[in-house]
């Protein structure tokens, strides 16, 4: 057994397995008891053993060796954590952190948010690889595919329909079908107005259609997104037709939702097939799945 496969093919191999005992529709993914029986026939020598919910102060989940002599292993994660699709997010990935990470780092992990959003360091770029192998264990491909085709554009609705079905946060639904769309569209997420961050699919990238927030003065939403218009008010917004100059060099569809939990504004904007696109400013981080906690 190949102990150094990457995340993607740790995630792969584990889908197909599953898919091949437990058949097409098997979802939501139970991790705990994968993580639990995988490692004791795979791995028999420094198997998972414990799967817990504990208060843990300052972090959210920890890949945890038993100690004493023994090489078993425990994951840990915080019972704080109030959302299904943020705490299954969590078990994947500290099970990531044990297939991927185990060997290099045997006095364990504890992993939080803010560690994840970084990527200054070797073990933030661990962290990210954890993630990667949560999302293609979650949310497989070939599956997501099925529901929503790369061709197809997607809403809030639909979105979340799959957020359903894989047990995850909508935020990461919707970074899961952007990473495959052949649509040009974007996520833009905001707080109290103001943009925190924004993902593009490739196609958009590539046309120029793109925001940038990282180390810049804040930017507001515009005043038109429902975002702005329906302040205070959370759930489903009505899609809105903005003009050219609202968000984008072009006109652009827009889906949006306010979310009880953390006050976070999400606006899905969809943008014609083709064309060119000035991006209002440019958005520069790595990679996308250090967002998928929320």
């Amino acid at each position: 057994m190949n102990k150094h496969k990457t995340p993607d093919r740790w995630a792969n191999d584990l889908t197909l397995m599953m898919t091949q005992v437990l058949g097409q529709d098997r979802f939501p993914v139970d991790v705990a008891k994968l993580a639990t029986e995988y490692s004791q026939q795979v791995f028999p020598s420094d198997p998972i053993t414990k799967v817990v919910s504990r208060p843990f102060d300052g972090f959210e989940g920890a890949l945890i060796p038993r100690g004493g002599g023994s090489k078993e292993w425990g994951i840990g994660y915080s019972s704080r954590i109030k959302s299904t699709g943020r705490a299954n997010f969590t078990l994947a990935h500290e099970f990531g952190h044990y297939l991927l990470h185990r060997e290099k780092y045997p006095d364990g992990l504890q992993c939080t948010l803010e560690q994840m959003g970084q990527w200054d360091s070797e073990y933030n770029l661990v962290e990210a690889e954890a993630n990667k192998f949560a999302a293609g264990l979650l949310m497989p491909l070939d599956d997501f595919r099925a529901n929503i085709p790369p061709k197809s554009k997607a809403d809030f609705q639909q979105l979340g329909e799959c957020a359903e079905r894989y047990q995850v946060s909508l935020m990461a639904a919707t970074l899961r079908w952007l990473s495959y769309t052949q649509q040009r569209a974007m996520l833009v997420v905001s707080r109290e107005g103001f943009i925190l961050w924004a993902r593009s699919s490739e196609p958009a990238l590539k046309s120029g259609a793109y925001i940038k927030v990282s180390g810049l003065a804040p930017k507001s939403v515009p005043i038109a997104s429902p975002i702005v218009v329906r302040s205070g008010c959370v759930g489903l917004a009505e899609q809105v037709q903005h003009d050219k100059g609202v968000w984008l060099g072009e006109a652009a569809t827009e889906h949006s939702l306010i979310s009880e939990r953390h006050d976070i504004g999400l606006s899905l904007l969809i943008l014609a097939s083709s064309g060119p696109s000035i991006g209002v400013l440019e958005e520069t981080e790595p990679d996308v799945v250090d967002r998928l906690r929320f």
